[in-house]
């Protein structure tokens, strides 16, 4: 068998220790430390270095079914199926604080890129935003009338999105707290959704086994991938933008170049359902877990050139909301505009289509 190109993505890591499925993946921001949650109740925290020992956190009563790292990486939170999201400090001694609120699993944790809040989602059909420091509860929206699987804000923090059983993905505006946008193209169960490091638009999976991409501004749908023969059930964008990966329950995890609105890998890791993937903050690596236990990590490979590029535009994102001259940002949006439904028109209408298209 030939020898894999270096441009490919390569099985750097694998770490055993979970006792069930493997729910959620994160890394934290200096690559240091790895989470994850599963149905084994417990929060596991690796060390990227190797003969390193992790960290088990036991606290929760049921399964972890989200896990994700403030900014700064001092502090992590995780959400149950027994309704409580929890507050980690992520060293030896696990210690936590418990944020009661819901009435049932909690499926979704993120803080927002200050730190200062969090945003969760449940299966009482609400979504919750609490402040981190005060440890309290703030308000909830609550107009999905199905489970909410996941919630995310807008790398500005000052939109959150929200994917539901409900088959819809909602914008909601965070200070008004009004729901500005409801995408209902979707054919079923809406399991994860997220936005694009440059915050003008949003990607979703579902359970009907597509990805779509969403601008945030027009509404308009830009991409609609149909790749997986399962339901997708994670997925991440690239820190550049340039690229978003899947994990599914066809075992897979497939790589997809947003610039060409194409599928560059299909990776096959995982025994059974892939059920999450992340990539690192800088993208250098992705972590990927699944229904036989196994937290995977995986060097990304295909865009080293990138990487400095990646961390150098996309960070801190509250540079990106006010820098709209931001020449990364710019080439992608018009790129992203162009593939709307645009790709069978002809090159020379490209100017025509950005100035229409362009807030």
């Amino acid at each position: 068998m030939a020898a894999p190109c270096p441009e490919d993505p390569s099985l750097e890591r694998h770490f055993k220790g979970h006792r069930d499925a493997v729910t959620c993946v994160d890394f934290s921001l200096n690559m240091k430390h790895l989470a994850s949650g599963s149905m084994d109740s417990c929060l596991m925290v690796w060390h990227m270095k190797p003969q390193s020992r992790a960290y088990r956190f036991a606290g929760h009563k049921d399964a972890v079914t989200c896990v994700n790292f403030s900014p700064s990486g001092h502090l992590l939170a995780s959400g149950s199926r027994d309704k409580t999201v929890r507050i980690w400090v992520p060293n030896v001694k696990g210690e936590s604080t418990v944020f009661r609120a819901h009435t049932a699993t909690v499926r979704s944790v993120h803080f927002c890129s200050d730190g200062q809040s969090l945003v969760t989602a449940s299966d009482d059909k609400t979504v919750k935003v609490w402040s981190t420091h005060r440890q309290k509860f703030l308000f909830s929206l609550s107009q999905h009338i199905n489970w909410v699987r996941c919630a995310r804000f807008s790398p500005d923090g000052r939109l959150i999105v929200s994917a539901s059983d409900d088959k819809t993905v909602k914008l909601w505006d965070k200070t008004s707290r009004e729901c500005v946008h409801s995408y209902c193209e979707h054919g079923g169960f809406v399991t994860y959704v997220d936005f694009h490091p440059s915050g003008t638009c949003i990607a979703a999976a579902g359970m009907d086994n597509t990805v779509k991409v969403w601008d945030v501004r027009t509404h308009r749908l830009l991409q609609h991938y149909q790749l997986h023969s399962a339901a997708v059930n994670a997925l991440s964008f690239h820190p550049s933008g340039n690229y978003l990966i899947t994990a599914s329950s066809d075992s897979t995890l497939k790589i997809l170049d947003l610039m060409e609105g194409r599928l560059l890998y299909t990776l096959h890791g995982h025994q059974g359902p892939a059920t999450t993937v992340a990539f690192s903050r800088t993208g250098e690596y992705f972590a990927s877990g699944g229904s036989d236990e196994q937290v995977m990590v995986w060097k990304s490979n295909f865009d080293v050139a990138d990487y400095g590029e990646a961390v150098k535009v996309q960070r801190p994102p509250a540079m990106l909301a006010s820098s709209s001259g931001n020449e990364t940002v710019s080439i992608l949006e018009q790129r992203l505009t162009l593939t709307e439904d645009k790709l069978k028109q002809c090159l020379e209408n490209q100017q025509l289509i950005m100035q229409r298209t362009t807030p």
